[in-house]
């Protein structure tokens, strides 16, 4: 690290209180977009969301001796595993807000994983470990989790097409010519632009913003996942931890590409110092407390990276500001009644834009893996990850029933692809070999850190 980036590590206690303050809003406001986005998408508690994004940050910085300066905010990745389990749930004659408690135990279960992973990087180290999760394996993935969550975009976007047009071409406009915090911040123009130009021509319905109270409770008990023990369908909770477990493979890609891309911009090795196995920890425990309170995944966000890109100040206690604001607004129930008023157009115009580029993000983890497409084990391998997602999704209600449980295509899919590379000759991948392909996973918006 050079003398000037380990300045800019310690430059914002020279700061003063007023500028630590301004830097602390402009990161929660970097991550805030496509946090709320995902509860407002899944049905998850807007308040739980803000609450955990802000703990979870806490947590991971705990777990990573205060040192990483990353933001923990809402995983795009897991959408299609909550929407297997509520279609799986709504087969069994269950709501949607009866459902997700399942789902948030899949996400627990997922968490656990992570902490598996990072017991295997601290035994054997990252490049033995990540053998058996390739690019022809996550990359395929990521472009499943994308295209079997298009058709819900579609359906958001059919109540109004005009609003949806008009957020995706603030998304589109802000992403290509947007400089400094407007390139960084793209969804959460998108999102306001949209939901204030629907709001002028009468299509919201501000009425429970009315209702609601100043302060309260950010969750409820009814929506945690301690509730589903009270009557518990173990068939349902099977279905939900199979469904979702297989897609911490592609978040724990995004992991290591975000403290790849971090690294990159600080100038310091995170991944030796604290270590690899210590983020992952982070990520893991942030994201099972997280579930276990109603709130969505956590994971590393790239538009903080982007943020402190943008301003050179690495001091991670900035980030722990951030994350303090994070907790405050979780208090404001009326600020959440605000979120949930959003047209439904508005959300369909930024989920396709957010579903298209999830599946844009695996492309580019296989083209800059240069994944070999020559060889016929890699073919087979993409081939049946992508059927068997797409397939299932639209062509089997959704999943697929083994014994007393039911498959999510996403699941059968990463199943069959982490089986399928352990037994086929020809493993050639190694972790590290490239640095540019160990970060093109990051499932967010921000262009400004991919150079």
């Amino acid at each position: 690290m050079t003398q000037t980036q380990q300045a800019a590590v310690y430059d914002a206690r020279s700061l003063g209180k007023g500028k630590m303050l301004v830097l602390g809003l402009q990161h929660m406001f970097a991550m805030f977009g496509a946090t709320v986005l995902v509860p407002v998408i899944t049905g998850l508690s807007m308040s739980a969301t803000l609450l955990f994004a802000g703990l979870g940050t806490l947590v991971f910085h705990l777990c990573t001796k205060l040192r990483v300066p990353a933001f923990l905010g809402s995983s795009f990745a897991f959408l299609g595993g909550y929407a297997a389990v509520v279609a799986t749930g709504a087969q069994q004659g269950l709501s949607a807000s009866e459902s997700l408690p399942y789902a948030c135990l899949g996400v627990f279960a997922a968490g656990i994983v992570y902490f598996i992973l990072a017991g295997l990087f601290a035994a054997f180290g990252a490049k033995k470990v990540m053998r058996f999760f390739p690019p022809i394996v996550t990359g395929p993935i990521i472009i499943a989790i994308g295209l079997t969550l298009s058709g819900s975009a579609i359906g958001n976007c059919n109540q109004n097409w005009w609003i949806a047009l008009l957020a995706i071409a603030i998304i589109i406009v802000c992403n290509i010519w947007g400089k400094g915090m407007i390139r960084i911040i793209p969804i959460l123009l998108g999102v306001l632009g949209s939901y204030i130009v629907a709001a002028c021509f009468g299509l919201c319905d501000f009425s429970p913003v009315k209702d609601a109270a100043w302060l309260g409770v950010p969750f409820h008990w009814e929506n945690t996942t301690f509730s589903i023990f009270k009557n518990p369908n173990w068939g349902l909770a099977v279905s939900a931890i199979i469904a979702i477990v297989p897609i911490s493979l592609a978040t724990m890609m995004e992991h290591i590409g975000d403290m790849c891309a971090i690294s990159s911009t600080t100038g310091i090795n995170y991944l030796e110092n604290p270590g690899l196995h210590r983020t992952l920890m982070g990520d893991g425990l942030a994201t099972m407390l997280a579930s276990l309170f109603g709130a969505p995944a956590n994971t590393t966000y790239g538009e903080n990276t982007g943020v402190l890109n943008l301003t050179k100040v690495y001091d991670p206690k900035v980030i722990r500001l951030a994350a303090v604001f994070a907790i405050i607004l979780s208090f404001c129930p009326k600020f959440s009644a605000l979120i949930s008023c959003m047209p439904a157009a508005t959300i369909g115009g930024v989920s396709l834009m957010l579903y298209g580029m999830i599946s844009a993000v695996g492309v580019r983890n296989v083209v800059e893996n240069q994944v070999d497409f020559k060889k016929s084990r890699n073919v087979i391998i993409a081939a049946l990850i992508l059927v068997l997602a797409i397939g299932i999704k639209y062509g089997a209600n959704d999943s697929i029933s083994i014994g007393f449980t039911s498959l999510s295509g996403l699941a059968v899919a990463a199943l069959v692809g982490v089986i399928l590379n352990a037994v086929l000759p020809g493993k050639d991948y190694e972790f590290g070999a490239n640095p540019a392909g160990d970060k093109a996973v990051d499932f967010e918006m921000n262009p400004s850190l991919r150079k």
